[in-house]
């Protein structure tokens, strides 16, 4: 989930150059803190993702979820205990959790059971701060209550005193953990409003992490877990070096994770050529939106069918054993390549139903859809297929293509200031020319021809059937 802007000033700084590495000295455990990550499978990822929000030496490893697109991370508030599911989303700023006593969840309280629902009274370490906190998202939902501190665990770090939202109305079941800068937490429509550190800068200033930075490896498609590393990079997740960029300013101040997209190709043949555009690097976005002079090309080159209206393309679910892919450029020489099977995904009705076109191919939906507004995200399509290195401290960011055949590990300390140490490299990867990370194009194959739009409503004619 991202903010939106009326007008948006972007300027780049800096040059590309190697991200700062340390080994600690003396045998010491890099100051990392490592968390799983953990994808959820949503039924409609274009209604989630029009939630945008209106305004806008050490390692902490952190497993994520994924299942397909959401993805999540466990953590607990209060004393004792209150276990929480949280959406990790790179493009907001703010944790908040829906109130035992929020009107959803005391409306519809097993929507919002399994992501939980925090308790004040029950927390001795809890505090209250403001009633100032009030998220709203373009499509009018959102979130309001309070603004409050309490004991944070993940994994095994502790922060007391960790200021966050807790939501008495809200629209939404589930509890988010932004992680972006402190300058786009959600007070900044506040007359006065008055910034605080969010988790990632806790963990910095507490020491738990040398520097305001993390790593995100979000594995392929058909994996169900991923690992976000606060203050660290996993050697063995990436392949080849990191390559970093300037993140990219917007109204002369950094509150996004803003980088410049130069051209997108498919071997030889180019779909976005001299871009020179702006892109948001958000883990909130199940999607990527792109220009739609840009999207355009890239149906037309993979044969989807869409027509000006609909909310995204549709393609044969098969493509996705076809090879190919798109590789999307960056300010030289970053560059990643997503394969054209982790642009694939299913489309199903509510109850799980395979959609199919009505010449009785399976349906899918394509990972790629126009942007409805001045603002272009790359969004998990995209990101699976990225190591990305948010460096918050140096208003960097550092990219090389994400090894899907990882299977150990090898964590370096991400250290304070720029250039302690010679850039990282990646493990190989695989080197077998057939490897879905090689090079490759993809061939023009026409229209299904299957696909109706009816009188400008974005409702698709498909034939229905179980699996």
């Amino acid at each position: 989930m991202k903010p939106t802007y009326s007008t948006l000033f972007l300027s780049l700084l800096a040059s590309t150059e190697a991200i700062s590495l340390h080994k600690r000295e003396h045998g010491l455990e890099p100051r990392v803190m490592s968390v799983p990550i953990q994808r959820r499978q949503i039924d409609n990822p274009l209604a989630h993702d029009r939630k945008r929000l209106n305004r806008r030496a050490g390692t902490v490893n952190v497993g994520i979820d994924n299942e397909q697109s959401l993805y999540f991370l466990n953590a607990s508030i209060g004393t004792p205990p209150q276990n929480f599911r949280l959406h990790l989303d790179t493009g907001s700023s703010d944790l908040w959790v829906n109130s035992v006593n929020s009107e959803l969840c005391d409306t519809h309280a097993n929507i919002c059971a399994e992501s939980g629902l925090y308790n004040a009274n029950k927390s001795s370490t809890y505090e209250y701060v403001n009633s100032g906190f009030n998220i709203s998202y373009a499509d009018g939902s959102g979130a309001s209550g309070d603004y409050v501190t309490d004991t944070f665990r993940m994994g095994e770090v502790s922060i007391k005193d960790l200021q966050f939202g807790i939501g008495y109305i809200t629209s939404d079941n589930e509890g988010v953990i932004g992680i972006g800068y402190t300058s786009n937490e959600a007070v900044v429509d506040q007359p006065d409003p008055e910034f605080y550190k969010n988790m990632p800068a806790r963990l910095a200033s507490d020491g738990v992490i040398a520097s305001n930075a993390y790593s995100l490896y979000l594995d392929d498609l058909e994996s169900a877990t991923g690992k976000i590393l606060f203050g660290g990079v996993d050697e063995q997740h990436f392949i080849g070096d990191l390559v970093t960029v300037p993140i990219m300013k917007i109204n002369d101040e950094y509150s996004e994770f803003y980088v410049k997209l130069q051209s997108i190709n498919s071997g030889s043949e180019i779909v976005g050529e001299g871009l020179d555009l702006g892109v948001v690097l958000d883990s909130g976005s199940t999607l990527t939106y792109l220009p739609s002079s840009v999207t355009d090309s890239i149906y037309q080159l993979v044969g989807a069918d869409y027509e000006e209206g609909q909310t995204t393309a549709y393609v044969p679910c098969d493509l996705a054993n076809q090879g190919g892919n798109l590789t999307f450029k960056f300010t030289s020489p970053a560059e990643i390549t997503v394969p054209l099977s982790e642009l694939i995904l299913d489309f199903t009705d509510i109850t799980g139903r395979q959609m199919s076109f009505t010449n009785g191919q399976a349906a899918c939906s394509f990972g790629i859809a126009p942007s409805t507004s001045q603002v272009s995200i790359l969004g998990d399509t995209f990101l699976r297929s990225a190591y990305v290195v948010f460096d918050l401290d140096n208003n960097e960011i550092s990219l090389a293509q994400s090894n899907f055949e990882a299977t150990g590990s090898h964590i370096l300390e991400i250290s304070k200031g720029k250039n302690a140490v010679p850039s990282a490299t990646g493990s190989d990867g695989p080197q077998s020319s057939g490897s879905e990370n090689a090079a490759g194009s993809l061939s023009p194959l026409g229209s299904t021809g299957a696909v109706s739009i009816l009188a400008g409503a974005m409702a698709l004619t498909f034939a229905w059937f179980l699996i």
